[in-house]
């Protein structure tokens, strides 16, 4: 029994003292203060430029946000008319509002954006309307 009793102790300390040694240099975990909010973003593309659009998004536009801190969340293209062919929908993740104004701003005054812009429209505007929402997950929310 004090043997049972003293193997338990050992093993006990071991572990307090393995956990304590490794845990030591980690970097500490801090709760989230609050939930990101998020943007979904609709692009209305002229009859035939949606794969300019695309192209535009898959080579350059998504690094580019990448780099001005704008998290992708997911992108769409819509199968049913009317926005079939001539529509992108897609979410991106700002840590807050104020933070989305600034990435947004940034990223604007990307010069490599204002490059590759200038680029993808020289044969006309392939961008008609961009409709935007800003929103907030609800409490039951998978994705936060």
């Amino acid at each position: 029994m004090i043997r049972r009793l003293i193997t338990s102790l050992l093993f006990t300390s071991a572990v307090f003292v393995a956990g304590y040694w490794f845990g030591s240099g980690s970097t500490p975990v801090h709760a989230q203060t609050g939930n990101r909010v998020f943007e979904l973003r609709t692009y209305h593309t002229p009859e035939g430029k949606l794969d300019n659009l695309l192209t535009r998004f898959r080579d350059h536009t998504i690094e580019i946000f990448n780099r001005h801190g704008m998290t992708s969340i997911g992108y769409w293209i819509p199968t049913d008319e009317p926005l079939k062919g001539k529509t992108l929908i897609y979410v991106l993740a700002h840590p807050s509002r104020e933070a989305a104004k600034a990435n947004w701003a940034a990223f604007r005054n990307d010069p490599e954006w204002k490059k590759v812009a200038a680029a993808s429209e020289a044969n006309g505007k392939i961008v008609e309307k961009v409709d935007s929402v800003f929103m907030e997950p609800a409490d039951f929310s998978a994705i936060k």
